[in-house]
């Protein structure tokens, strides 16, 4: 009897909450009902009523009607927000891969957006009338930045690589450097891939040392191609040999098989024009003899994700004929946005300018740190008494697995945390991460740093900074 007592206020006080009607009827709710419709109010109403009961069982005071709607069309809002949010790339890695490496030019934006808004002639010849050929839109572009015949895309470079060894070496066997059997991000492995594609691997040389008698055991009439892989994610240095692609053409020649040359990252401009160090362009694989050369659309070149094949003819229309080509072609955004991207490209002088991923490692270490101490004022005040933080000198990179051993001289600010401990590096990193538009640094050297090569966007860094949770800032002090 005394529990029973007890438990009348609580359950007097569980009547007091709001029914379903009542807190549909409030502005609130009204105001949700138009953006997400009835169904998903509701639902989102009793959902929030549930917590609420709980809550008052605890011990909480009573909701009204609109406190209720209040917390659903948050719960909508939370849920409606895409799980692909902006955010601030300060961890120094330019083509940052979990980030979605290259940031795309105004130019692809613009051409992306106009495709997604519009019905666009795809695969319709508007001279003729009749039925066209998406690779149309890039063929002429590809031919003139690379000096390839011929060109095609698709979804992705390790796409270009597989429909390659596919066309041409299924059945039979692709003779390729051990040195060059690699793995990318992903357990992306060489060897998987050609399993894969259906052809036979054959490794030649070793680890470190391959010669052009290696290659010329190993050729026969069960050889269907050469393969060079541009070793783009990592160096092997010291008692080293390889024999490259320009010396394996004529080899591939005499034996009527065809050179394919994978350049990964892969890049349509002489970076050393903007202090990096020399990587191999497509153009100059395909002076080198290359009969197809593969590489990225998203990386070194910054564009969209992608993946392109170029070179003889004929190998490209065997490669177009190939059923597996369908399944892997791009669809019309992306083809608006590779063809705006490649235009930029027709503009040398300019290109740095305007193209953001040669923007950001052009950029030179005194204009970052003029940077990093024109805002040290405002973000020493947003985490007062929480961190400390001093102008650094670091290394960005470039990422994505190009050119592995240049490092970019930059400039970062180093947030050290009062309580100097991993858990409290990790706090204030999560902390950051929680921003309206999250902040993504890197943890080294007992400080968080936040390398500013990246930021163009100050004032929305700033005031994302300055947004700091009372929660967060409580766990920061």
């Amino acid at each position: 009897m005394a529990g029973d007592a007890a438990a009348r206020p609580q359950l007097a006080r569980l009547r007091g909450l709001p029914s379903v009607d009542q807190v549909l009827k409030t502005p609130a709710a009204a105001t949700a009902l138009a953006a997400f419709g009835h169904a998903q109010i509701a639902a989102a109403v009793r959902g929030a009523l549930a917590v609420a009961r709980e809550a008052v069982r605890a011990g909480s005071p009573v909701p009204d009607a609109d406190g209720v709607a209040a917390t659903a069309a948050a719960m909508l809002a939370a849920g409606a927000r895409s799980t692909q949010r902006p955010v601030f790339n300060l961890t120094g890695t330019v083509l940052h891969t979990n980030l979605g490496r290259a940031l795309l030019a105004e130019a692809a934006v613009e051409a992306a957006v106009e495709a997604m808004r519009s019905p666009v002639s795809l695969e319709f010849d508007l001279t003729t009338g009749q039925r066209g050929e998406r690779d149309d839109h890039l063929r002429d572009l590809l031919r003139e930045l690379t000096g390839a015949e011929d060109a095609t895309v698709v979804n992705n470079n390790a796409a270009a690589v597989l429909l390659a060894l596919n066309t041409l070496g299924q059945g039979r066997r692709s003779i390729i450097s051990r040195g060059e059997l690699i793995e990318i991000g992903g357990a992306f492995r060489m060897p998987d891939i050609m399993a894969r594609a259906g052809t036979v691997l054959t490794e030649v040389g070793t680890t470190n040392r391959t010669h052009p008698k290696d290659y010329t055991a190993a050729l026969g009439p069960e050889a269907g191609l050469i393969l060079k892989v541009h070793t783009s994610n990592y160096r092997i240095a010291g008692f080293t040999a390889e024999v490259a692609a320009g010396e394996l053409a004529p080899l591939a020649r005499a034996h009527g098989i065809p050179l394919v040359h994978d350049l990964g990252s892969g890049t349509l401009a002489d970076l050393s024009a903007i202090g990096l160090a020399h990587e191999p362009t497509v153009r100059e694989a395909v002076a080198d003899g290359a009969d197809l050369v593969t590489f990225s659309g998203d990386k070194l070149l910054g564009g969209p994700q992608a993946g392109f094949i170029v070179g003889r003819a004929e190998l490209i229309a065997a490669i177009n004929r190939n059923p597996m080509k369908r399944a892997l072609r791009v669809d019309k955004i992306r083809l608006a946005a590779l063809e705006a991207t490649l235009r930029l490209y027709r503009d040398p002088a300019r290109l740095a300018e305007r193209l953001p991923t040669l923007r950001l490692l052009a950029r030179r270490a005194e204009e970052i740190e003029a940077q990093v101490r024109r805002i040290l004022p405002a973000v020493e005040q947003a985490l007062a008494g929480r961190a400390a933080v001093e102008v650094r000198a670091c290394a960005s990179q470039i990422g994505s697995g190009a050119l592995p051993l240049e490092t970019l001289p930059s400039a970062a600010l180093a947030l050290i945390p009062r309580e100097g401990s991993g858990r409290a590096l990790d706090t204030l990193a999560a902390a950051l991460r929680g921003l309206p538009v999250p902040v993504i640094g890197r943890i080294a050297d007992g400080a968080l740093l936040l390398d500013l090569r990246c930021l163009e966007d100050e004032a929305g860094f700033l005031a994302s900074l300055a947004a700091l949770a009372p929660g967060a800032s409580d766990e920061l002090a």
